[in-house]
């Protein structure tokens, strides 16, 4: 069951704050564009206000979320080893090498 907590209150994410993240960040937005993104940015953060009110304690972090171990397939070999067959197209060979012309002198 999900315990009942309090969300934060909405964060407002200033143009001029978002100005200074497009700085840092090297991405350009248009004056259009900038109060929707503003609108956007500040619901993420509120979101991740509001995950960070939960209270975890006493409970185990998971590294999957079902409950079950990980089915593994059998480790063995599927293929042939077929080397030589693909070798037969280089122009060169030299003791399973392939020869390449020189590129730095």
């Amino acid at each position: 069951m999900c315990a009942r907590f309090a969300a934060p209150n909405t964060v407002s994410l200033s143009l001029e704050a978002l100005e200074n993240l497009c700085v840092l960040s090297r991405l350009e937005i248009t004056s259009g564009e900038m109060e929707g993104v503003a609108a956007k940015l500040s619901e993420i953060v509120t979101l991740v206000d509001t995950l960070q009110a939960v209270d975890t304690d006493g409970v185990e972090p998971m590294a999957h979320p079902l409950d079950r171990a990980q089915q593994l397939r059998e480790d063995r070999v599927t293929e042939s080893d077929r080397h030589v067959r693909y070798q037969r197209n280089a122009r060169r060979v030299e003791q399973d090498l392939y020869l390449v012309p020189r590129v730095i002198e």
